[in-house]
Order: C-alpha cells, then sequence, then structure tokens
C-alpha cells in the first residue's frame, strides 16, 4: 500500500482516529493536573507552616527557643582609630585606664613601630573582655580616643544552646545521684567496684558540663571589643629623592631616543633638500 492509499483510509477513519487520540491523551493531562494540584497544597502548607512560625512580628527559627522570655545575648565588637602623631604612647595609657575603669580583661596585646626614621608609626591591636552592663559606655568612650576609621558591632542569641547546656548539666547530675545511691545500696564488692567506675566516668562528665555552663555565661556576662590603634602616619613616609643611579639611567635613556630620532631622521632630510634643489633648479632654466 502506498502512502497516498494509507493517507486516504486515515482520511475515512477519522472518526476512530479522533477516540483513539482521545483515549490516550485524557490520561496523561489528568495526571499532570493531579501533581500540579497537589503541588499548590504542598506549597499552600508551607506557607501555612511558615506563618505559624511567625509569633509576636518576629521570626523563628526550628530551635531558636521562642519560649524562653529572657533571652542569653552575646555581643562584640571592633573599633579601629587613628590617633595623632606623637601621642600613641599618651593614648595607650588612657585606653588602658578606661578598661581598668570599667573592670575589663586584656586578653591578647600587640603592639609594633612600622617604619624608620620620621616615616616610623606605631600600631596596637587589642582584645577587651568588658561586663555587659557597661559595653554601650565603654565603646562610646573608645571613640573618643581618636578619629574612627571602622566600626563593627555583633549581637548574637545564644539561647537555645544556654538551656540546652543546662538541662544535660541537670540530667547528668540526677544519673550521678543515682549512681551514688547504688553504690551506698549495693554489697558486692564487684558491684561496687562496677559502680564506683560509672560514678568517676558520670562526674567527669558533669565537670565537662560545668565547665560548659560557666562558659556560656561568660559570654554573656562579659562582651568582646576588638580594638585598633594606629598613629597619623607622616606626610613624608612615602617621599624619597631619586638615586643618582636611576638619574643617569634616564639621562642614557634619552639620548638614546635622541641618537635613534636623528638617525631615523637624516634620511629624510636628504630627500627633502635634493627635492627643493631641483625645483630651484628647473625654475632657473625657466
Amino acid at each position: 500500500m502506498t502512502f497516498k492509499n494509507q493517507w486516504n483510509t486515515i482520511k475515512e477513519n477519522w472518526i476512530i482516529v479522533l477516540i483513539v487520540l482521545l483515549v490516550l491523551l485524557v490520561p496523561m493531562f489528568s495526571g499532570s493536573t493531579g501533581s500540579f494540584s497537589q503541588g499548590i497544597i504542598g506549597t499552600s502548607d508551607m506557607m501555612v507552616e511558615s506563618a505559624m512560625m511567625v509569633k509576636g512580628g518576629a521570626y523563628y527559627d526550628e530551635g531558636f527557643a521562642p519560649e524562653v522570655e529572657e533571652r542569653k545575648i552575646t555581643k562584640s565588637a571592633s573599633l579601629s582609630t587613628e590617633i595623632e602623631r606623637g601621642e600613641f604612647k599618651k593614648e595607650e595609657i588612657s585606653l588602658k585606664g578606661l578598661i581598668i575603669s570599667v573592670n575589663g580583661i586584656i586578653t591578647n596585646e600587640n603592639v609594633n613601630l612600622h617604619g624608620r626614621g620620621n616615616s616610623a608609626y606605631y600600631r596596637g591591636s587589642y582584645i577587651v573582655k568588658v561586663p555587659t552592663s557597661v559595653y554601650g559606655d565603654f565603646v562610646e568612650q573608645l571613640k573618643l580616643l581618636g578619629e574612627v576609621q571602622s566600626f563593627n558591632e555583633n549581637a548574637r542569641d545564644i539561647t537555645e544552646q544556654y538551656y540546652d547546656v543546662k538541662t544535660e548539666l541537670n540530667a547528668e547530675k540526677a544519673r550521678l545521684q543515682r549512681y551514688e545511691q547504688m553504690y551506698s545500696e549495693v554489697e558486692e564488692i564487684s558491684d561496687k567496684i562496677s559502680i564506683s567506675d560509672k560514678i568517676f566516668d558520670q562526674e567527669r562528665r558533669v565537670k565537662y558540663l560545668e565547665e560548659a555552663m560557666d562558659n556560656k555565661d561568660a559570654q554573656v556576662e562579659y562582651s568582646t571589643v576588638s580594638i585598633t590603634l594606629q598613629e597619623e602616619r607622616s606626610g613624608y613616609a612615602n617621599v624619597a629623592l631619586v638615586k643618582f643611579s636611576r638619574l643617569i639611567r634616564g639621562f642614557v635613556d634619552s639620548f638614546n631616543n635622541l641618537l635613534s630620532l636623528i638617525f631615523w631622521a637624516v634620511p629624510w632630510i636628504v630627500v627633502l633638500l635634493i627635492i627643493v634643489s631641483g625645483v630651484k633648479l628647473v625654475r632657473k632654466r625657466r
């Protein structure tokens, strides 16, 4: 059967072909619609869940512990300031006096002299722990030491971590008490030895968590401030006389360029003179 005959057969039976196509395509579209509907429902559920996580106008991530009213916030800041030239030692004394006045602690100090002679300048870096209760006033006083070049401030909520450690510590203490009670009740030496080992391990676990708890308390009670004092650099810091060797090199380079220009121009000058002489000679003959 030729292609033309096949096409005529399809045209004569187009109703059957249409029914077959409908039977095949309708389920496909129905499935797509169903998936699309499920997608809409899933998106809607996500929006509802997101909305449920909003409380009092603030968005809480999972584990943020929004039910806790007393938040545990750690604060830190970094400040860089430039002081007048020749005033570094004086301002450093003022800085340390300010730290002492707020019962702060310097945990790291690094002072360096950069450069030589009249271009030398001091730069000091300090990491300070200050009570959070005086953190704001301390930072404002720091800004008066010189011209502030940069300032950054951070606050981090560690409420969930804080209470997770506290809950675990209470649970481990309760377990230690049970071990101690069991130790007092058993009579067999082997049982006492076994429980004694467990008590030893449990005491180490409790001590570790107590230290972690103390660390969390210190993070909240004390704020970290990174301070950079830099002396103003001399206006002549980058000024220097040109070396004699450089002057000689420049002179030689200029002379070489001049010679190159002369040797390039001489042939053209000769050609120009010949042309001018020829023109004059022609005019005289006329």
